[in-house]
C-alpha cells in the first residue's frame, strides 16, 4: 500500500504543479529603428523575461509586430532595401539575425511585419527573414493579438 500511495502522491503533486502553472501573452509593437534600443529591448529583454518567467516555471508568450522603422532588423538583403547604407546594421546584420533566430528556436517568439509598410519602403516579401510572417497591416495584427488576450506593449 505505501508503494501506491507514493506512486498517486507523486502524479497528484505533478498534477498540481501543472495546474498552477500560468501563462502570460504580450503583443509587442516594435517600430524603432534604433540599434542600441533594438538589442537591449528586443534582443536581451524579451530573452531575459521569458527566461524569468521559466524559472518560475511559468509561460511568457511574445508576439512582435513590426512596423515603422523596425523592418531594417528583418530584412535579409540590405543592399535590395533603403538600408544599404546603413553600415552598422551591416556589419552586425548577420550576428543580429542569429539572435533574432534564437528568440524563435528558443523561446518561441513569433514575428509579424506590415505589409503595407514593406510595399510603402519598396521592400519585398521575399527579402525578408523566413521566421517573419507578413500581416495586411501593424494595427490588424496588433489588434488580432489583443483580441486573444495579449498585453500591449509599445517598443519605440
Amino acid at each position: 500500500m505505501g508503494r501506491v500511495m507514493q506512486i498517486f502522491l507523486f502524479f497528484l503533486f505533478f498534477s498540481v504543479s501543472a495546474l498552477s502553472q500560468e501563462e502570460e501573452k504580450v503583443v509587442i509593437d516594435f517600430r524603432t529603428g534604433d540599434i542600441n534600443r533594438f538589442e537591449l529591448y528586443l534582443l536581451k529583454g524579451v530573452a531575459n523575461n521569458i527566461q524569468h518567467y521559466r524559472e518560475r516555471l511559468n509561460e511568457l508568450k511574445v508576439v512582435v509586430v513590426v512596423h515603422g522603422n523596425g523592418y531594417k532588423f528583418f530584412v535579409k538583403n540590405l543592399e535590395r532595401s533603403p538600408y544599404k547604407d546603413d553600415r552598422e546594421l551591416k556589419k552586425r546584420q548577420e550576428e543580429f539575425k542569429e539572435r533574432l533566430e534564437n528568440l524563435v528556436k528558443f523561446y518561441g517568439v513569433k514575428f509579424e511585419i506590415c505589409e503595407a509598410g514593406l510595399k510603402a519602403r519598396g521592400i519585398p516579401v521575399d527579402n525578408l527573414y523566413p521566421f517573419v510572417k507578413p500581416v495586411y497591416s501593424a494595427l490588424k495584427g496588433i489588434v488580432h493579438w489583443q483580441n486573444k488576450g495579449y498585453a500591449y506593449m509599445l517598443f519605440d
